[in-house]
Formats: C-alpha cells, sequence, structure tokens
C-alpha cells in the first residue's frame, strides 16, 4: 500500500505599501510564496509548483506575479 499526495506551504516573504491593481488604494500588499510538493508517506519529497502572489489587505483580492517581481519586491 502506497500513501502518496500533494502538499500546498505558503511562506510569507514579506507586508509592502503598493497600490492595489484591484480595487487601486494604497494599502499593505502581502507577498508570499506557495511551494506544492510532492508527498511519500507524509514525507514531502520534491517540489512540483512554485507559484508567486500577493493580496491586498484592503479589498481581499489575490492576484499572481512572476518569479522576478517577487524577488524585486522582496528586495525593498
Amino acid at each position: 500500500m502506497l500513501i502518496f499526495g500533494l502538499r500546498t506551504v505558503a511562506h510569507r516573504l514579506g507586508v509592502l505599501t503598493l497600490p492595489c491593481r484591484n480595487c487601486g488604494n494604497t494599502a499593505a500588499q502581502v507577498l508570499s510564496r506557495r511551494v506544492t510538493k510532492f508527498s511519500l508517506f507524509f514525507i514531502p519529497l520534491f517540489p512540483v509548483r512554485t507559484r508567486y502572489d500577493m493580496q491586498c489587505t484592503f479589498c481581499g483580492a489575490s492576484y499572481a506575479v512572476s518569479k522576478e517581481e517577487a524577488n524585486r519586491l522582496a528586495v525593498r
């Protein structure tokens, strides 16, 4: 019997004050990296997918950002 699956973990990279792409208000934007890993017997083995997201704290909208943009914003 094999037990396998996928698990996603979110890592907060920072909080920035920027205008929101959705509502246009200048508010705190949470930058996060979401890594999905393949797991075997509940042990995460290797990453399958990595996504970078920003979420507005004013309106709650979440949108994807590229890896390059996330790296540029995280350095700020």
